[in-house]
């Protein structure tokens, strides 16, 4: 017996005293409602309703059952009413995993836009260096800015893009006059990111493609300590724009090399979560928000120098399976 469905049908047969109409109410036949009420009655061994051809009525336990019935009935309504809210509303936490260089610039103000629309998300924040250190179980969204992914398990969606700029401080500037050209890369100090693609620099100009061999006078693995480095008039670096986009605006930092072009130096902001059938409205609503914000602020290449990520992904490029450790 489904005793929920039973106390149901026994409150609509109690308050229109009939069991056709309450039958037409429930949108049931009249059989059913009559086996419900009557499962209910053997249930608590107690006659509910008295019954003949003409009439319905309650029995005094009956009456008492039904105020108890119609008190059950109102908080079960306010419990359906209660979810229904709360799945139109996102709430929660969400788990977020962010490379140092994204953390530390653009994900403060999408976080903060986000969470002013969904009060009632919370954030668990983890920041990482290096990629293969995370657990791609431990997160249930992940931005990570890289020059390649492969193939594999992770949905990815590309948001933005950045690239490189070579800087150096205006202090060492002082004591090692800029570069002005490929050649003068050789007697300046140059500091290197372990992610940098190779020990050489690749440059294009108007006599075409030229390598440039890079002797690092310091190799870190960190993208943030690098640009204290460099801030500290230790040498040359190769940094994405973004991230020295305020050292460059304030003047901290001054931009290399303008007049030729870097090559490699792309990088794409990806938004890794796993695929599944069933994904939680506030995983669901962040992640289209998180794809509208950046389409919604198009940007040029050019203004990407000033600092701002550039939504250029190609709208086709769609989705990507992805493979975690080769981030």
């Amino acid at each position: 017996m489904n005793q929920l469905s039973s106390i149901r049908m026994f409150a609509a047969v109690a308050q229109c005293l009939s069991f056709a109409e309450a039958a037409r109410q429930l949108g049931v036949s009249n059989s059913v409602v009559t086996r419900g009420v009557a499962l209910l009655e053997t249930h608590l061994s107690v006659r509910l309703v008295n019954r003949t051809t003409r009439h319905v009525s309650m029995t005094p336990a009956g009456k008492q059952y039904l105020s108890y019935a119609l008190d059950l009935i109102k908080l079960l309504d306010s419990m359906d009413e209660c979810v229904a809210d709360v799945s139109r509303l996102p709430a929660g936490t969400l788990r977020i995993s962010a490379s140092a260089p994204f953390a530390s610039t653009d994900l403060p103000h999408l976080l903060a836009k986000y969470r002013s629309l969904q009060p009632r998300i919370d954030f668990e924040l983890s920041v990482f260096e290096n990629p293969s250190e995370v657990d791609p179980t431990a997160f249930d969204v992940c931005f990570n800015a890289s020059r390649r992914l492969h193939d594999s398990s992770l949905v990815c969606k590309p948001i933005a893009r950045t690239c490189d700029v070579i800087v150096a401080s205006p202090g060492y500037l002082a004591q090692h006059p800029a570069p002005r050209t490929l050649e003068d890369f050789e007697f300046h100090d140059v500091l290197l990111a372990s992610d940098t693609p190779s020990r050489y620099w690749e440059f294009r100009d108007g006599n075409g493609t030229q390598r440039v061999a890079v002797k690092p006078v310091m190799n870190l693995q960190s993208t943030m300590v690098l640009k204290r480095a460099v801030c500290s008039d230790l040498g040359i670096a190769r940094l994405p724009k973004s991230v020295v986009a305020e050292e460059l605006s304030s003047g901290i930092l001054r931009p290399l090399m303008n007049e030729v072009e870097l090559l490699e130096d792309q990088w794409t902001v990806w938004l890794l979560y796993a695929g599944q059938p069933h994904m939680s409205l506030a995983l669901r609503t962040f992640i289209d928000f998180a794809a509208d914000h950046y389409r919604a602020t198009q940007v040029t290449r050019e203004t990407v120098a000033e600092g701002v990520y550039s939504y250029s992904v190609p709208q086709d490029a769609g989705q990507r399976k992805l493979l975690w450790s080769a981030l």
